[in-house]
């Protein structure tokens, strides 16, 4: 790609930048939430055309290339927002885009295979919409595999995987690379990057301001590169709670809640907890453990088919799935706002006061490129996430339970939120938190519980402790 520029409505988010991916690597691709490593990608697959530049893919590329012709020259573009069809099968996914007739087995093959290959197994007859988000991760990178990718963009691949299926993928980035393809890998995990790429290309506020070898580069050097300061310059101010009385928020009493699949088990099985305000309440699972309902019962999204559940009359909750579950895309941040509370709210909607409170939410939680006007689809992935996460907060909830709540985020961004869900708790608020990175539950909780197989248990704050008990008993 060569001195690619693109605008939308006035605006540059990419301004003369170049970039440059060679076979037998995995190049890494960084920069700020907004930096336009996204645009630069989906302009590489046709999604987007570029205002001035040009593309080359073993031969040259029109600027206004397809994403039909960009998987004729062998690229597949795996998205951070999935783009699967819920209500068709993993094996219909798979097939969309293709010539022919459908043959079901013949596909079922193919996702075995691939399976068989990368460790990404999938069962080609379940419905898109069953899958985990992890699942809807793997669905997506199987579709690109399927079609015989031997260039991959890898849009955040990481962000929603359990850390053994992270280090899975990555082993497997790697092998693909060695065997003579190539891999984009844009990724907020700096460590991740410096770990498995070759050659590092850093972005900011769309410029290009750094290629270099990984293995000549530190975490400290791409962090002044990212942001034009120092790693620690980002780093979370201390906060001290202030003494609280004790007070319980919200209350679980004996609950239990059915899969509604496989009648002999249970997704929770009488589960008793409760949450105090002041405290961050740490939940610590593997994928599948039953960590997504108890998140939704925490947040009144979700009820229990046996016990007794208490929970406070204002709950923030910020959802993994922001696009599906969190925010209304093709509506404005306008109105996007006025949906916190509305199954609550009764009477006349004051949309002066929602775009007032749109625009505050904007300016103090460094949304970028949104004003109370801008569609919440116009927002990079990172952006919609701080967006979320200020509506729910902006209201000071007596309780915010939040799930992945850093997953696309960069280092300030995360940094951010981290102060954000401290700063909450200070205040008096319950803090829920889920999060498939360990390390981040660690860091900001001050009581673990683990989930497995439906139960919950207290643990210590020890890391070794919590993960002996999120695989169970030996």
């Amino acid at each position: 790609m060569s001195r690619i520029t693109k605008a939308f409505s006035g605006t540059v988010v990419l301004d003369d930048v170049s970039f440059r991916l060679e076979t037998g690597t995995i190049h890494a691709l960084l920069g700020e939430n907004g930096a336009g490593k996204t645009t630069l990608m989906r302009i590489a697959f046709g999604l987007q055309t570029a205002d001035r530049g040009e593309i080359t893919a073993g031969s040259p590329l029109r600027p206004t290339h397809s994403p039909i012709a960009a998987i004729g020259a062998g690229l597949g573009m795996v998205h951070q927002h999935f783009t699967n069809v819920p209500a068709m099968t993993v094996a219909e996914n798979v097939a969309l885009g293709g010539r022919g007739r459908f043959d079901e087995r013949a596909v079922g093959r193919v996702i075995t295979d691939v399976g068989e290959r990368t460790g990404l197994h999938l069962d080609p007859w379940a419905r898109a919409d069953s899958l985990s988000v992890a699942g809807q991760q793997r669905l997506e990178i199987v579709k690109s595999l399927a079609r015989g990718a031997h260039a991959l963009i890898l849009d955040e691949p990481t962000a929603v995987l359990a850390p053994t299926e992270a280090t899975e993928l990555l082993d497997w980035l790697r092998r693909f690379a060695d065997a003579g393809n190539a891999v984009v890998l844009i990724t907020h995990r700096l460590d991740e990057a410096l770990r498995v790429a070759d050659e590092v290309t850093v972005l900011r506020r769309g410029r290009h301001v750094l290629t270099a070898p990984a293995n000549s580069l530190d975490r400290a050097r791409v962090t002044e590169a990212m942001i034009g300061e120092s790693d620690a310059d980002t780093a979370p101010s201390t906060i001290t709670p202030r003494e609280l009385a004790a007070a319980v928020a919200a209350r679980l009493e004996k609950v239990t809640i059915h899969d509604l699949t496989k009648r002999s088990v249970d997704v929770l099985a009488d589960v008793t907890l409760s949450v105090e305000r002041g405290e961050i309440l740490g939940i610590a699972a593997l994928d599948g453990n039953g960590q997504r309902e108890l998140v939704r019962l925490l947040s009144g999204r979700l009820r229990a088919d046996r016990g007794q559940v208490s929970i406070p009359d204002t709950v923030g909750f910020v959802p993994e799935d922001r696009q599906r579950d969190a925010l209304i895309l093709e509506e404005s941040l306008t109105f996007n706002v006025a949906l916190d509370g509305a199954g609550r709210r009764r009477g006349i909607v004051r949309w002066a006061q929602q775009r007032e409170r749109a625009r505050r939410v904007v300016a103090e939680y460094d949304v970028r490129g949104g004003s109370p006007e801008t569609a919440a689809r116009a927002l990079s992935g990172g952006n919609q996430q701080k967006f979320v996460l200020g509506r729910e907060l902006h209201a000071s909830p007596e309780m915010i339970v939040v799930e992945n709540p850093t997953r696309g985020l960069d280092i300030r961004a995360t940094a951010a939120v981290h102060t954000r869900l401290r700063l909450a708790a200070a205040q008096g608020a319950a803090v829920v938190l889920y999060s498939q990175d360990l390390d981040e539950v660690m860091s900001l909780a001050t009581r673990i519980v683990v989930v497995h197989r439906g139960r919950v248990q207290q643990v210590p704050l020890d890391r070794a402790v919590v993960g002996r008990a999120m695989l169970g008993p030996a």
